[in-house]
């Protein structure tokens, strides 16, 4: 693959710490499907890599921990009929990973007031909205 594979900023997967696999793929492709290895398996070590920032790598380590296998994350592509974009689609959904595992926290929300003003306009449109039904009914008329 020649294109770098950026997380995020600067950072940048290295290539030498990238592991692939290749092994044949089911789906479509006919003949040619029994032929060639069009699966591919991409394999990083996040445990033992010194490309991400320790920080990233903590908070990595601890959301994909459900993922990971020996610190190593692998993700699979199967869905094209070339190695070609497969590659390209396991590097995508790789990089992709890391970005949202290594995002900061989001900040703490702020609790605030409902103001007095909106819930009373609620409470009267409800009331004006029962009497408009209330006055549906066929109740008065005998």
């Amino acid at each position: 693959m020649s294109a770098p594979h950026v997380i995020r900023g600067s950072v940048v997967l290295p290539e030498a710490e990238l592991v692939w696999r290749f092994s044949r793929s089911s789906g479509p492709g006919g003949q040619h499907v029994n032929t060639s290895d069009t699966r591919v398996e991409l394999s990083f070590d996040l445990g033992r890599t010194e490309a991400l920032p320790e920080v990233w790598k903590r908070r990595a380590l601890e959301r994909l921990a459900g993922r990971l296998t020996g610190g190593v994350i692998t993700v699979r592509a199967a869905e094209h009929r070339s190695q070609w974009r497969n590659r390209e689609a396991a590097a995508v959904r790789l990089t992709a990973l890391l970005a949202e595992a290594t995002a900061p926290p989001p900040k703490p929300r702020r609790p605030t007031r409902v103001p007095r003003g909106i819930n009373e306009r609620r409470l009267r449109e409800k009331k004006q909205r029962s009497q408009t039904k209330r006055g549906r009914s066929p109740g008065g008329w005998e």
